[in-house]
């Protein structure tokens, strides 16, 4: 029954797979493939012990499989089969310093040399002759079948039953495919397509689905043994795939003395790689910690709770960090440069001009829904000057004026007249606008540029607070300009309605564009009936 439910399921994986763009690899970044690995790692090596011990223990499943194996193997540890123990320290003290030889001398080896297919078939001749399974109770290979099984179509009609887990399989199996693919393409200095793996897979599961196989995907472990045996072309999957073909039909049976603790050997020595990552932590801590930290969730999470979820919760926790980091922009006031027209970050840079009257401003992030009110609150602390709360306190000083009966004046305040602004509530001539900037020094605006050259793009909700922004320091009697738009915040800013159309007028005023902030800052300054000098920061 099981290989009957297989054809289909293997059939409709491979169709599955071929409906995913290759961009789903672009999620996956170097921390994330590294700590996936190395969280796989971990896992490889702990189910390996079993066999190193020579204990039989039921494979644990689920999540949370690396403490069920630790806790399976210390329970058990009064059963190790010495004999499987003493094979698996000869083999270490073999292989591993074979492997130096072979890493210190590769440069001057044209071929590696197979130590481990040396110590396989010693380790074999060893075992059959020893008769380590019927006198010290040895785990070996046992019998294995020749041949292949006669091919069947597939059943559709399973394939309602098998539809979702197919689609999870496919999921897992490219993005698994693809993270060892870039980690290897990165250290060997080569670039991968990832829409032609996506083929690949998909159209190795094409055939196989006829012969009852297992669905096709990257290996860890065995790619992780044939990357340190040196192999780098497709050559090498050639010789793999030729040998185990003559395996499967000639020399199967030649395997049955095979201990199982000597391909558990083999495969800890190679995963050595894998393991030294953590000896780079500190170096990494160094250089970003945003990074090392995606490295530490994402291999926890691979080794300790489960491997597919570890490369969900690694793509999760890449895609809020850099979430987070646009929510942590802030609102940056700039100053020019005093031999050329370039701006720059007043707090970064000494010898900066600034313009009296007019504040230049960058947001260094996308405007959207998630960062417009952070936006809105940063421009306004930087600027110094909340329009929503210096309307507020104009309205309760009239009130206060109209009770008194004459007109007070504001103490210790910086005041300019707001010609012709806020008609509509009854502002007048002669109220105070005061903006502290830097919250050391006091100057009254006339003028806001907003540099939007780092604004990558703008949506409904990041249109909307641009429009609030300028609506509510028009209101004052303060300008707002924007200045270095990219097209894409352009066509935004044009279908979300964020230029008023006047009556009686052409629109080319409200429309103005400023290709750099020095346009902007001399349409501004001519604005202005009293220009005065700049000065410096």
């Amino acid at each position: 029954m099981v290989s009957v439910i297989e054809g289909p399921f293997r059939e409709l994986e491979s169709k599955v797979q071929g409906v995913f763009s290759g961009g789903l690899a672009s999620y996956l970044s170097n921390s994330l493939l590294s700590g996936f690995a190395t969280g796989a790692s971990l896992t490889i090596l702990t189910s390996q012990f079993k066999y190193l011990l020579g204990l039989r223990i039921p494979r644990p499943q689920g999540w949370f499989t690396l403490f069920k194996t630790w806790y399976s193997l210390l329970t058990n540890l009064s059963n190790t089969n010495i004999c499987d123990l003493v094979t698996s320290l000869v083999c270490l003290l073999i292989l591993i310093p074979t492997k130096e030889l072979n890493n210190r001398f590769k440069a001057k080896l044209k071929a590696p040399i197979p130590f481990e297919l040396f110590v396989v078939v010693i380790a074999t001749v060893a075992s059959h002759f020893g008769r380590f399974d019927t006198d010290y109770g040895s785990g070996v290979a046992g019998d294995i079948p020749t041949g292949f099984l006669p091919p069947q179509l597939p059943m559709w009609t399973l394939i309602p039953s098998v539809a979702v887990d197919a689609f999870s399989i496919a999921i897992v199996g490219f993005a698994i495919t693809v993270s060892l693919s870039e980690m290897f393409a990165k250290k060997h200095g080569y670039t991968v397509d990832a829409n032609q793996e996506l083929y690949a897979i998909g159209f190795c599961n094409i055939l196989p689905s006829f012969f009852h196989c297992f669905t096709t995907s990257a290996a860890l472990t065995k790619t992780l043994v044939k990357e340190s045996t040196g192999c780098q072309t497709q050559i090498s999957g050639l010789v793999s795939a030729l040998v185990l073909l003559l395996v499967l039909l000639v020399i199967a049976p030649l395997f049955y003395s095979l201990q199982k603790c000597v391909l558990a050997v083999i495969i800890l020595v190679n995963l050595r790689g894998a393991l030294q990552k953590f000896t780079d932590i500190p170096s990494m801590w160094r250089v970003n910690r945003i990074d090392t930290s995606i490295w530490l969730i994402t291999m926890a999470t691979s080794a300790l709770v489960n491997t597919e979820l570890g490369l969900l919760v690694g793509v999760l926790v890449s895609a809020l960090c850099v979430l987070g980091r646009t929510q942590r922009a802030q609102v940056l006031e700039l100053g020019r440069a005093t031999t050329r027209e370039h701006y720059e970050d007043l707090s970064s840079y000494h010898g900066l001009w600034t313009h009296p009257g007019v504040a230049v401003f960058r947001y260094e992030a996308p405007i959207y829904y998630a960062n417009q009110r952070l936006f809105k609150k940063s421009l306004y602390r930087c600027a110094g000057l909340d329009p929503v709360k210096e309307k507020t306190r104009l309205m309760k000083f009239k009130r206060k004026n109209k009770q008194q009966g004459d007109v007070a004046r504001v103490p210790n305040k910086n005041s300019r007249d707001l010609e012709g602004a806020g008609k509509e509530d009854g502002f007048e001539a002669g109220a105070t606008v005061t903006s502290m900037l830097n919250n050391k020094s006091s100057r009254s605006l006339h003028s806001l540029v907003i540099d939007c050259s780092a604004i990558l793009f703008l949506d409904t909700a990041g249109v909307n607070a641009l429009k609030e922004v300028f609506k509510d320091y028009e209101e004052l009697g303060i300008k707002v300009v924007l200045a270095q738009c990219n097209i894409s915040v352009q066509d935004s800013l044009e279908r979300g309605g964020y230029y008023p159309v006047k009556k009686g007028c052409d629109g080319g005023e409200n429309k103005m564009m400023f290709f750099t902030i020095a346009d902007a800052v001399y349409y501004v300054q001519s604005l202005s009936p009293n220009r005065d000098y700049d000065r410096k920061c």
